[in-house]
C-alpha cells in the first residue's frame, strides 16, 4: 500500500499538469498518422519513443500526440540551472537530464531503469534542433544501446513544422522495431549499435517522406 502511495505522489504533479492540457489539445488539434493499421493500437509496456526535432515544444508535442502515456522526457541537464528548475523539470515534466558529450553511467542507468519499469522514455537522437526539413540528421546511437538493454522497443515519430502558429499539429507514427535483434551475440557491439541507429534513421525518414505525400494531396 506504501509503495502504491509513493507512486501515485510521485506522478501527482505530471498528471496535474498534464490534465491542465486540454486547452492545448482544442488548440492544436493533434492528428496521427499511422504508415500500419496495426500500430493504432494503443502503446503499451516500455518503449523508446524517438523523433525529430524542429522546436523546443517537441516534448509537448509529444505529450500531446500520446497523450494516454506519461513521458518520461530525456533532456540536457544544462537547462537545471538552479534548483527550482531542476525540481520542475525532473518531478513536474519527469524529464531524465544527460550531459551532452558526456552522458555518465547513473544517467544512462536512470533510463535503462525506466524501459525496464514499463514506462514510455521519449528523446530526440538528431541531438539539436533542426531547423530545416530538407533532411532528418543523424542520429546518435546510445539510443539503440538504451533500447536493447532496457528490453524496449523504439517507436519512430516524425513531427511536421507548422506553418502558422493556428495549424494544426500533425504526426506520423511508425510500427515499434524490435532492435535487440541486430545483436551479434550476448554483447552489444559497436558494429550492432550501428547497423540498428541505421534502420532506425531509415524508418525515420520513411515517416519524413509520408508526411511530405500527406502535405502533396492537400
Amino acid at each position: 500500500m506504501k509503495k502504491n502511495r509513493a507512486v501515485s505522489f510521485k506522478y501527482l504533479i505530471y498528471d496535474i499538469i498534464r490534465f491542465s492540457a486540454i486547452p492545448g489539445l482544442l488548440w492544436f488539434r493533434p492528428k496521427k498518422y499511422f504508415l500500419h493499421k496495426e500500430d493504432k493500437k494503443r502503446i503499451k509496456g516500455g518503449a523508446l519513443v524517438i523523433s525529430n526535432h524542429i522546436t523546443l515544444f517537441d516534448p509537448m508535442y509529444l505529450m500531446l500526440t500520446i497523450k494516454s502515456r506519461r513521458h518520461h522526457c530525456i533532456c540536457m541537464d544544462e537547462l537545471f540551472k538552479n534548483k527550482f528548475l531542476k525540481w520542475a523539470f525532473t518531478k513536474g515534466f519527469l524529464c531524465i537530464g544527460i550531459t551532452r558529450g558526456n552522458t555518465s553511467l547513473a544517467q544512462v542507468k536512470e533510463i535503462i531503469s525506466n524501459l525496464k519499469q514499463g514506462n514510455l522514455v521519449t528523446m530526440f537522437p538528431e541531438g539539436k534542433i533542426n531547423e530545416t526539413d530538407e533532411e532528418v540528421h543523424k542520429f546518435k546511437s546510445g539510443m539503440v544501446m538504451m533500447a536493447m538493454r532496457g528490453n524496449a522497443p523504439i517507436i519512430p515519430l516524425y513531427i511536421k513544422r507548422r506553418k502558422h502558429f493556428y495549424s494544426r499539429l500533425e504526426v506520423a507514427i511508425g510500427s515499434p522495431l524490435d532492435v535487440s535483434s541486430f545483436k551479434s551475440g550476448t554483447a552489444i557491439t559497436s558494429e550492432d549499435m550501428k547497423r540498428a541507429t541505421e534502420v532506425v534513421l531509415e524508418k525515420e525518414k520513411e515517416l519524413q517522406e509520408f508526411m511530405l505525400s500527406e502535405g502533396k494531396k492537400k
